[in-house]
């Protein structure tokens, strides 16, 4: 959901990567639903396996409960949000879930374009 709203908010002003320590085999379909309530289409995302190349390649990472799983890289700004997991939820959740995220990410994006 993160990689989506960054996605929609940003657009191609920044590069978004989207990877988890223990990813599944699909996206979370109430996640899928509860973003294409808000017209965001998160349906081509395909889990991916967090790389430590992606995070030495990236300015900010956000993480999300990843704990000792993430690599950490010297001067790399992190920033992990404790949030609901949103995995076995119900739609009611997932959307708080959501909205908490949007209101994150455009806070970082906020910041990312004054800077």
């Amino acid at each position: 959901m993160a990689a989506g709203w960054l996605r929609h908010l940003a657009g191609d002003t920044v590069e978004v990567r989207s990877a988890g320590s223990a990813p599944r085999d699909q996206i979370n379909p109430v996640a899928v639903e509860a973003m294409a309530e808000v017209g965001i289409d998160i349906t081509g995302a395909v889990p991916q396996l967090l790389e430590t190349e992606a995070v030495q390649d990236s300015d900010v990472i956000v993480t999300m409960g990843c704990g000792d799983a993430c690599p950490i890289f010297p001067g790399k700004r992190y920033e992990d949000w404790e949030l609901t997991d949103p995995a076995g939820q119900p739609i009611e959740v997932v959307r708080q879930v959501r909205d908490q995220i949007r209101e994150r990410v455009e806070k970082l994006v906020g910041e990312l374009q004054a800077s």
